[in-house]
């Protein structure tokens, strides 16, 4: 993802966090030449209380400026010291900048051994697939996999090129804190988190890691749903290790709803978000959910 697409995507999130303190950020700008003085003195006459109003014409006449002037302005928000002393909130968000921003893994369990199918799984693993491309991710989805070939793929030198971020999203049945694989063998969710917790000579240290599973975990049916193939009914964020995020399609105990053509609710529900938010934003609600359970993430200097 080039740095100006980066800024159009996080455009609302960039504008509101630096609505702060917005002469400041000119000022920089000015000092590092990435503004000229007319440029300067016209954003500095725009009148003092459309403070977002001034920043959004900041924004923009930096995007105007091409992909150099873009890359400079990101590298300004992220490395210089008056800037992070006084928009802390840049600096705690993830880095997501590398080319492709990461890899998401789609585990997509349609067929099983027992001669059963999860119809409608396929219209999720498209879409997923659609929309981490469209959001600078490199795809690899996976089909029909016993347990063990499941942990295989888990494995994290599989997935050592994964930029500054991992997503994996399991589709597929289910029991209480488990994935099944086609022949039924139960894989833990706490195993496959744990594969991908920091350690020092991981690559991933420091880096979102996020794990959608689409699955039910019980049989039980909850109140209020009225329609009801097998799968997808509440979301449930538990963050387990530093960095880490799950998000299940149902509670604990509890089965999920999937549509047998148009997908889970939950899946489609996701895609949709991600679609109409940035990434950026992502990140800083990951972020927002880490440090409600007092997790606090590494620093990583780049």
């Amino acid at each position: 993802m080039s740095a100006r697409d980066s800024m159009r995507r996080n455009k609302t999130d960039i504008i509101f966090t630096l609505s702060g303190d917005h002469r400041l950020v000119l000022n920089k700008l000015h000092e590092k030449n990435l503004i000229n003085g007319r440029e300067y003195n016209n954003l500095k006459s725009i009148h003092g209380e459309d403070v977002e109003g001034h920043v959004v014409e900041l924004v923009d006449k930096i995007m105007n400026k091409g992909e150099d002037t873009c890359r400079a302005f990101l590298s300004l928000l992220q490395t210089d010291e008056d800037i992070k002393a006084t928009f802390p909130r840049l600096e705690h968000f993830y880095q997501l900048s590398s080319q492709p921003v990461g890899l998401c893994l789609i585990l997509n369990n349609e067929h099983f051994m027992d001669g059963s199918v999860r119809s409608g799984t396929d219209k999720d693993a498209e879409d997923l697939a659609k929309v981490f491309s469209w959001l600078g991710f490199r795809v690899l989805m996976c089909k029909d996999q016993t347990k063990d070939q499941m942990e295989q793929t888990l494995l994290p030198q599989q997935v050592i090129q994964h930029g500054d971020a991992f997503f994996c999203c399991i589709l597929s049945h289910g029991e209480k804190g488990t994935v099944l694989g086609i022949d039924r063998e139960a894989l833990s969710l706490k195993s496959i988190t744990s594969t991908f917790r920091a350690t020092d000579d991981s690559m991933l240290t420091g880096k979102p890691k996020v794990f959608i599973i689409q699955a039910c975990q019980g049989e039980k049916l909850q109140r209020g749903v009225t329609y009801l193939e097998e799968e997808d009914a509440s979301v449930q964020s538990v963050p387990e290790e530093a960095d880490v995020l799950l998000a299940l399609a149902t509670v604990e105990d509890h089965a999920a709803v999937r549509h047998t053509i148009k997908g889970s609710w939950f899946v489609q529900s996701l895609c949709q978000q991600l679609r109409e938010c940035s990434l950026f934003h992502w990140a800083a609600q990951l972020i927002k959910i880490q440090l409600r359970f007092r997790l606090l993430r590494p620093m990583i200097t780049k």
